[in-house]
């Protein structure tokens, strides 16, 4: 046991094991799945078997290949507790009582590992400093173009397939819900993508927000960027309470992601 590895790169390295295999197996199978259901004729069952496949086969991959993540990166990583609330918040594993721990499937040695590790709980993580040039003395945050247009995109798209279902297929229902569905999320992603008013404006001296006025950081207290929801509902927060009030401002959106939020707070 070195414990040489930084947090930074055990999570780097989980997201190459775990995340981004997932990724390509779930959205490679969904692809398939829609290049062959829109030949004409496609077989009946080619819907529900290739979608049911694609969230099998990429739950497989993740219940196989995270405990292995786990056992050589707690191995190795000294600040176990901050690695494990980042692996949480960066959605590679899930919290500690959730009941889909109960899907990971683990080899007689990694298990015996995995015990053994446990012992490094008991103990604090140690409290590194670090000295982050980039931050600003004032650090100004905004939506992010690049997100919400992509997911514009995404959005346009759904809605496209809306269209074809209802000229192509004459499927009106299906093809009416996905086509206001995919327009309304399109249009709320192209009015957040060209807002250019600040959401966020942090400095030495306090914060303010979109929903409340500047505050002395003598007159907040309890910040942080907090995660709320699960599964496919994880969404970051900015949490801080102020005389009177509390601010709870979803972060997801904008062009500085949570990480670099909570980077800023500790800078201050």
């Amino acid at each position: 046991m070195v414990e040489n590895i930084t947090v930074d790169k055990a999570l780097y390295k989980g997201h190459k094991m775990v995340t981004y295999p997932v990724m390509l197996i779930m959205f490679g199978v969904i692809g398939l799945t829609f290049l062959f259901g829109f030949q004409k004729h496609p077989p009946v069952w080619i819907w529900p078997v290739g979608l049911s496949s694609s969230l099998i086969l990429s739950w497989l991959f993740w219940s196989v290949s995270v405990p292995k993540w786990k056992v050589w990166a707690f191995d190795n990583v000294r600040n176990v507790h901050e690695l494990e609330k980042r692996a949480i918040q960066e959605k590679l594993i899930w919290n500690s009582n959730s009941i889909f721990n109960e899907t990971e499937i683990w080899k007689k040695e990694d298990k015996q590992k995995w015990e053994l590790l446990q012992g490094k709980f008991l103990k604090k993580d140690e409290i590194v400093f670090e000295s982050d040039l980039k931050v600003p003395p004032e650090t100004i945050i905004c939506y992010s173009k690049s997100k919400n247009f992509i997911e514009m995109i995404v959005m346009l798209g759904c809605m496209s397939l809306g269209v074809y279902l209802i000229i192509q297929d004459n499927s009106y229902i299906v093809g009416i819900i996905f086509s206001l569905i995919g327009g309304y999320f399109a249009f709320k992603e192209y009015r957040e993508a060209t807002n250019k008013s600040p959401q966020i404006t942090l400095n030495d001296k306090g914060i303010e927000t979109i929903n409340t006025k500047f505050y002395n950081w003598n007159e907040i207290f309890n910040e942080n960027v907090e995660i709320l929801g699960s599964g496919k509902h994880i969404h970051y927060y900015l949490i801080y309470e102020y005389p009177g009030g509390v601010e709870n401002l979803l972060v997801d959106d904008f062009d500085v992601d949570y990480k670099r939020v909570e980077k800023t707070f500790e800078s201050i």
